[in-house]
């Protein structure tokens, strides 16, 4: 499927007697080939006498053109391994804790089983967006990791504002938004010793150019970079970039924890000095958003006062 895909991303009409005579099987299995595309979700115009193509040029990820877009000295450090289909990047990438190189990250096209926070899915349509992992292994346990969401979070703003994307805001603790809409998400999977040596899994997705329905099925309002950069932005360079931009977030983070960037975050913040309700479990809590502390926690202010809440199951919405 891989092959019919490159043949057919160049936005031109092939013939069915073409992608068989090319891919070296018969039209019955280009048919076959053709309806497996459509099941992904991709869009097929199908023309009598012309043959088939998918409107739009498509740009698949290309792991050579990802390793050439990083950096001359981080070249050799970094693994890369892309996926047409996968079942979760993330999963993926956790099994290459033992390879050679000390970073290691993980892209693809589509996944079947993408997971967002507090066990959401992540809806993962083919080609549309850039599904991202990274391993990150790290000493100091859960304590050195805090924070880490939010600069993460920063990270990807700052690789999208790279390409000229204006007025992006976080949202506490792991969203990236773009006119108020979700841009990007970021997840992290925890494993090892809660005081001594850990893996962070980070994962990260970024609405590349979702169609409206595909919009639609996103449990939010939604945006992506097509809309918010206004030209073509390829996916090769901005994975390189991302890789880049996180490896150097990480190295300083490593040392000095999300104090560094606390202030930026802030600045970017989403919600700041508006009334804001906590879901913490079911239980909810109301106040004025005012900002997050050292640590990156999310500081609310209430009626008892100015109060600190932490933790993976909580969400925020603006009143």
């Amino acid at each position: 499927m891989e092959n019919l895909l490159r043949l057919l991303a160049d936005g031109r009409f092939h013939s069915g007697e073409e992608l068989g005579s090319e891919l070296g099987v018969s039209r019955a299995a280009v048919w076959k080939k053709l309806k497996a595309l459509s099941a992904l979700g991709l869009e097929l115009d199908a023309v009598r006498g012309k043959g088939y193509r998918l409107p739009g040029n498509i740009e698949l990820l290309n792991r050579n053109i990802i390793r050439e877009s990083l950096p001359d000295d981080m070249r050799k450090s970094v693994g890369v391994q892309v996926e047409l289909c996968t079942r979760s990047t993330n999963d993926d990438v956790r099994k290459l804790s033992a390879a050679s190189e000390p970073w290691q990250v993980c892209m693809a096209e589509h996944q079947s089983h993408g997971r967002g926070r507090r066990g959401r899915t992540w809806q993962s349509p083919f080609g549309a967006s850039l599904y991202f992992s990274m391993l990150w292994r790290v000493d100091g346990g859960l304590a050195a990791l805090e924070g880490l969401s939010l600069a993460v979070g920063l990270a990807v703003v700052k690789t999208l504002e790279s390409f000229g994307a204006n007025g992006l805001k976080l949202k506490w603790p792991n969203d990236v938004l773009g006119n108020n809409k979700k841009l990007a998400g970021v997840l992290l999977e925890i494993s090892g010793d809660p005081t001594g040596s850990c893996e962070v899994v980070i994962g990260i997705g970024i609405n590349l150019a979702l169609n409206r329905s595909q919009l639609e099925t996103i449990d939010q309002p939604a945006t992506d970079v097509r809309e918010m950069v206004g030209l073509s932005v390829s996916k090769n360079e901005l994975a390189g970039r991302l890789t880049s931009t996180l490896i150097d977030m990480l190295k300083t983070f490593k040392e000095y924890g999300f104090t560094p960037y606390r202030d930026e975050w802030m600045s970017r913040d989403a919600f700041s000095g508006q009334k804001v309700v906590l879901n913490i479990g079911g239980n909810k809590v109301t106040g004025v958003e005012a900002g997050v502390g050292e640590n990156g926690a999310l500081l609310l202010k209430t009626a008892d006062g100015i109060q600190s809440f932490s933790g993976g199951e909580i969400s925020v919405r603006k009143l």
